[in-house]
Formats: C-alpha cells, sequence, structure tokens
C-alpha cells in the first residue's frame, strides 16, 4: 500500500456535524391535541401527514417516539421549535 493509497480525501462536510446517530425524541404530555402535534410535525419537521400522525400515535400509546435521526447541530433547531409551541422533546 502507498501512502497516497492511506491518504484520506477532504469531505465537503467539512467543519460540519457529520455524525448521524442522534435522535430527536418527542415525548407524550398529555395536553396538547392530537391535531395539535401533527401539525407541528408536519411544520417543523417536514413530517408527511401519515408519518406525523403515526409519530404522534406512538407518543401517545409507548410515552415517545424517535421523530428525527441526525446530527446534533441538525436536530437543535428541530427540538428547540417543538419546544417552542409547548411540545416536549429531546436529542439522544
Amino acid at each position: 500500500m502507498t501512502l497516497k493509497e492511506t491518504k484520506k480525501k477532504p469531505t465537503e462536510n467539512y467543519g460540519e456535524d457529520v455524525a448521524n446517530d442522534n435522535f430527536l425524541i418527542l415525548h407524550n404530555d398529555d395536553v396538547h391535541s392530537f391535531d395539535y402535534v401533527i401539525d407541528a410535525l408536519i411544520e417543523i419537521c417536514k413530517h408527511h401527514y401519515k408519518q406525523a400522525e403515526q409519530c404522534t400515535l406512538i407518543v401517545h400509546y409507548k410515552g415517545k417516539c424517535d421523530i428525527k435521526k441526525g446530527g446534533f447541530k441538525k436536530l437543535k433547531p428541530l427540538k428547540d421549535a417543538l419546544i417552542e409551541r409547548k411540545l416536549n422533546a429531546t436529542i439522544d
């Protein structure tokens, strides 16, 4: 193996959050309506209606649901937007 073969090429995402091992989790709160949560997931997370509806049902019955996967820098603004709407969200 030559030195050239072991050298890594720089990526286009240099300096960005490229780890995609974080999850944005929505937690049940027993306060907001299904429609309110579905609308928030559509507007903030860009879910399709059916996906938002399924996530909302999972949150209702299981207590929480992974609603997005990605890097922390990508998920943080989404979490903050959900919290601004008084929804319970965390990044794990």
